[in-house]
């Protein structure tokens, strides 16, 4: 084989997609899968997507009992200042409206 049909069976060897595997499943290299086979990774009644969104639930770290209380005390407060500025806010155009424009 020449030095230009090697370097072209190398480029078209670069252009061809690489098989990746599906996530979660190890990548075997003694047996190739035929093609039309089923590649079953579990039971029927545990879906692939159900089983991956229960393996990243399970790498969160969840907060303690006392860190909710905390941040829903903070949520709430927040709230509430909110709630009382923008009241405020209201209040204060609806009188400059009635005092300005309507008289």
């Amino acid at each position: 084989m020449g030095r230009a049909a090697r370097r072209e069976q190398e480029r078209a060897a670069r252009r061809t997609p690489k098989p990746v595997p599906a996530r979660g499943l190890p990548v075997s290299t003694s047996a190739p899968v035929p093609a039309g086979a089923h590649v079953v990774s579990g039971p029927w009644y545990q879906p692939r997507w159900a089983m991956d969104i229960i393996s990243e639930l399970r790498k969160v770290t969840w907060p303690t009992r006392g860190e909710t209380i905390n941040l829903t005390m903070v949520v709430i407060v927040i709230s509430l200042l909110f709630g009382v500025i923008l009241g405020a806010a209201d209040f204060g155009f609806s009188w400059l409206v009635e005092q300005t424009i309507l008289r």
